[in-house]
């Protein structure tokens, strides 16, 4: 008991002892004295030695020297973080804080996602899909079978492992997957990333991004696809926004047709961005045809259905007057930063 009594003496001459420092050597008093492996907790385990009718008198003595050695401690860390000893350092609060950089979404997940909301608004639901693909979905059941001379126009990257996969060429293979594990009625969207052995240029790139819609149920018509095609028109562009239908052909849809506005940069005058012709191609379109349906059991007798497709970077183009599609891609900040505050 005499021994112990001494030891906390000399532990207190010592803690009593120590002055003001930075906050790495008020770290290292905590460590020595409070931590799990301090002199504390070490001196407290002492207790199991003390005679059971002296343990009430040395606990009093104990908890003493416990809260002397945590006082100790916040004075310390109080003088290295904010008072006035030695290791305090001056903090002018009113100083202005650091700017924060403000970050954007990419002006093509801006369309895309409001390309997206306007279709939600009309009843159709989001299905996404694997951007490697096997040439089923993506051109078989799309009535693209082997050797069919529209595969020159999407001619795209095959995987060496297997030719009989691929990086998709277009999001009907959605489409396809949809139509696969879902019966009619079906009104979905397609977005994604697709990609075309395309030379990069101004106009075209090795990648780009679409959204792909599919309306399938009972007497669908093609006036039920004009109709749902004006309303997105309207409310992506505005009411003014002149829209015309010209025949067209794709292997899986029929009868099909492309979707130009009257061109944004000119009013319609004609333009280098239209071609001098005042109209802007910006989707195609048309009723699926009886053999896609067929292809996953939907009676072609039965059910009707429409599909359209458009890029979303040459919606995005349009909207904000972008003339080279590889700013898309780049990630120049400075082209980037125009689109800060944008909704």
């Amino acid at each position: 008991m005499e021994a112990l009594l001494q030891k906390i003496a000399g532990y207190k001459e010592e803690v009593a002892a120590e002055v003001a420092g930075t906050a790495d050597l008020v770290e290292a008093f905590r460590i020595k004295w409070l931590g799990t492996k301090g002199l504390v907790k070490a001196i407290m385990a002492e207790m199991k030695n003390v005679p059971v009718d002296q343990k009430k008198e040395f606990g009093q003595i104990l908890n003493e020297f416990k809260i002397f050695v945590e006082t100790k401690y916040e004075t310390l860390k109080e003088n290295a973080t904010g008072g006035a000893g030695a290791g305090a350092a001056a903090i002018d609060l009113s100083l202005p804080g650091d700017p924060i950089a403000v970050g954007t979404r990419h002006p093509l997940n801006l369309v895309r996602n409001q390309i997206v909301s306007i279709f939600k608004r009309l009843g159709f639901a989001v299905a996404e899909g694997p951007e490697i693909e096997d040439d089923w979905h993506n051109f078989g059941a799309m009535n693209l079978p082997e050797d069919h001379p529209a595969r020159d126009m999407q001619d795209t990257f095959y995987i060496n492992q297997d030719p009989a996969w691929l990086l998709r060429t277009h999001t009907s293979s959605v489409q396809a997957r949809v139509m696969e594990t879902q019966k009619p009625p079906i009104r979905v969207i397609c977005p994604g990333r697709v990609y075309r052995n395309e030379t990069i240029s101004a106009r075209a790139h090795c990648f780009f991004h679409q959204v792909e819609g599919l309306y399938i149920d009972e007497n669908v018509s093609f006036a039920d696809l004009k109709q749902t095609l004006y309303f997105f028109v309207q409310e992506m562009f505005g009411k003014d926004v002149k829209v015309r239908f010209r025949p067209s052909y794709f292997p899986f849809t029929e009868p099909s047709a492309e979707m130009d506005i009257s061109c944004l940069i000119c009013g319609g005058d004609g333009c280098n961005i239209c071609k001098h012709t005042g109209w802007v191609e910006i989707l195609g379109s048309g009723m699926v045809h009886p053999k896609v349906l067929q292809n996953f059991g939907i009676d072609s007798n039965k059910y009707t259905g429409f599909a359209f497709g458009m890029g979303v970077e040459r919606i995005t183009q349009l909207k904000y007057q972008v003339n080279d599609l590889r700013l898309y891609s780049q990630n120049d900040v400075r082209f980037l930063k125009q689109f800060t505050g944008t909704v």
